[in-house]
């Protein structure tokens, strides 16, 4: 077997990076992804650290009018359901291979964190933060689609479905070996949250 398969079997083996950039930003006035923060669009952080970590990378969004220029592939879901579901399972569905969720929204996550994530065995790997599940920080693999599709189709919570399923919780304990939790883990949703996220790029 030539180095390059080899490579490409060890790429398919790692989870796919899917930044989720489908909603519709309503609390902070406009899609979350092009929200300027530190002079680069917002949904720049993640993919520059799924890069760092060397995982291969989508964006998945409800329209590509919806982003920034990337430099990486814009998978197209469903226009309905406004769900993150519909993201996490456009990703599953189109990659068929384990998917690393991230929000286009978490500017502070680390390379470091999502590596370590991706080597996590479990069908479902899932971030924990102030005693609550993190769905836009998991791993989610494919043996999980029929679950999450019938969630998807009863208009299930993200956060229940997942609370229903067998998951390997990631403590704040273990989160915080790669830094902070509550930097790590920040997610922008309002304009208060894009303050707050410039104070801290320089804090």
């Amino acid at each position: 077997m030539s180095s390059s398969a080899i490579s490409t079997q060890d790429r398919k083996a790692r989870p796919l990076g899917a930044v989720l950039a489908g909603g519709g930003g309503k609390r902070i006035g406009g899609h979350k992804a092009n929200i300027g923060l530190g002079g680069r669009p917002l949904i720049d952080y993640p993919l520059a650290a799924l890069a760092e970590a060397g995982l291969e990378a989508v964006v998945v969004a409800k329209s590509p009018l919806q982003l920034p220029a990337l430099e990486v592939p814009v998978w197209i879901e469903s226009p309905e359901p406004s769900h993150p579901l519909s993201g996490i399972l456009a990703a599953i569905r189109r990659s068929a291979r384990p998917v690393l969720a991230l929000g286009c929204d978490m500017p502070f996550v680390s390379a470091e964190l999502l590596s370590w994530l991706a080597t996590l065995p479990g069908r479902l790997v899932v971030a924990t933060a102030g005693g609550r599940l993190q769905p836009l920080l998991a791993c989610y693999d494919p043996a999980l689609e029929p679950a999450l599709a019938l969630a998807l189709a009863r208009g299930g919570s993200l956060h229940r479905t997942l609370a229903g399923l067998h998951r390997r919780l990631v403590s704040e304990e273990e989160i915080a070996h790669f830094g902070p939790p509550r930097r790590l883990l920040f997610n922008v949703n309002t304009p208060d949250d894009l303050a707050t996220a410039e104070r801290m790029l320089t804090a």
